[in-house]
């Protein structure tokens, strides 16, 4: 991937989510899956007998199934072809897209089919994640997405209501975004005239965070279809192309011992490679759509001025003159977001199937209004992991 080069194009050809819900009790796991590998075929209009290789992923801890990819075969369709399956924490979804673009891109399959799911009501998240570290060396990871680091950083920046409202009119604009989408698991119909309320009577999880500003816990899949640029002509009329994709994580530990990269977070350094080696000199100007892992209102704010490297209180300003909505200068997250839909292992892949479908222009309801040509996607989890997708149009870089 380095350089811009690859050995094959890989286009996107087929999309299928399924809604996601608190509690998808009508469906078991397979059949689940199987709804978002069924929409997927039919909109690529292929058979499971012309996909090479299935990828599988979610976080198995979290359902405390182990290896529930065996037992998907029956949803998934991957009985007699090769599979894989991958788990890499919040960034499951993202990681499997890139392994599928990679395989395809590699020659070394000509379609593969991607698969994220999670039915969080099985299991028990809380629990997965409280014991899946070393206690003392790892306790920053044992509270999950539940922090309220990004909070106390715009607070001591901005000041306490600057701050707060602009964590508020990100969640609310998100929320906007939701009821547009009949997918999404949390629609609440939020107004401006509810701020002053929300900010102050929302229950309140910890520190500034508080339980509006979070994301959930959803059932749902994702699947999608990569094909190589001779396949992908031929199976679709408009193939979204993978341009490039980077990942980069640093385990926290690290900064106890011999921080590399003061003051960088690995979402600045990521967005400042990718854009380096694909000449993006200004992403703010480039990108139609981004696509953002949001696991909470604060965090998507104060991350909006690591993935567009912007400084001072641009981020802010794009939030609180509402730049970010669907028909701003920036639309982030048309599909509601994280916050909206939380299937873990398809989290992040649901990022990059929303920026596919705006490129294609049948987001339904929820399609921005104007041509979508470049989009950007991003993945988070586990030890400050970042994965960051391009998406385009049109095979011009």
């Amino acid at each position: 991937m380095g350089h811009k080069k690859k050995n094959r194009n890989v286009g996107i050809v087929g999309i299928g989510e399924t809604k996601f819900s608190s509690h998808r009790e009508d469906v078991n796991q397979p059949e689940m899956v199987h709804e978002a590998v069924r929409q997927a075929i039919d909109d690529a209009g292929i058979g499971l007998e012309d996909i090479d290789c299935v990828i599988h992923g979610n976080m198995e801890l979290f359902e405390m199934i182990h290896q529930p990819d065996l037992w998907h075969t029956l949803g998934t369709g991957a009985y007699g072809k090769d599979a894989f399956r991958l788990t890499t924490g919040g960034t499951t979804g993202a990681t499997l897209c890139c392994a599928a673009d990679n395989l395809v891109a590699s020659g070394m399959y000509d379609t593969v089919l991607a698969i994220g799911f999670e039915k969080l009501q099985e299991g028990h998240t809380t629990g997965g994640i409280t014991n899946m570290a070393d206690p003392l060396w790892a306790r920053k990871l044992q509270s999950g997405a539940l922090t309220d680091q990004a909070a106390v950083k715009l607070i001591f920046e901005f000041g306490e209501e600057r701050a707060k409202r602009a964590a508020m009119t990100y969640r609310i604009i998100m929320d906007k975004h939701a009821c547009l989408n009949p997918n999404s698991h949390r629609a609440f119909g939020l107004d401006w005239d509810q701020m002053d309320d929300l900010m102050k009577n929302s229950p309140p999880l910890i520190g500034n965070l508080r339980l509006i500003h979070m994301c959930s816990q959803s059932d749902g899949a994702c699947a999608i279809i990569f094909a190589s640029e001779e396949k992908a002509k031929q199976i679709s009329s408009k193939p979204v192309w993978v341009r490039d994709h980077i990942t980069v994580h640093r385990e926290e530990t690290l900064d106890l011992c011999n921080n590399y990269y003061p003051n960088q977070t690995t979402h600045r350094f990521a967005a400042r490679e990718l854009y380096k080696r694909n000449g993006i000199d200004d992403p703010l100007s480039y990108f139609d759509v981004f696509e953002m892992y949001d696991p909470s209102a604060w965090w998507g704010v104060d991350w909006l001025r690591e993935f567009f490297l912007l400084e001072g209180d641009a981020h802010l300003k794009l939030v609180e003159n509402r730049e970010i909505m669907i028909t701003g200068k920036m639309p982030v997250n048309p599909s509601g977001g994280v916050i909206a839909a939380n299937p873990i292992g398809a989290t992040a892949m649901v990022r990059v199937a929303e920026a596919a479908k705006q490129i294609r222009g049948d987001a339904g309801p929820h399609q921005i209004p104007r041509p979508v040509n470049h989009a950007l996607a991003s993945g988070f989890g586990g030890t400050m992991w970042t994965v960051l997708t391009i998406l385009e149009k049109e095979l011009n870089w």
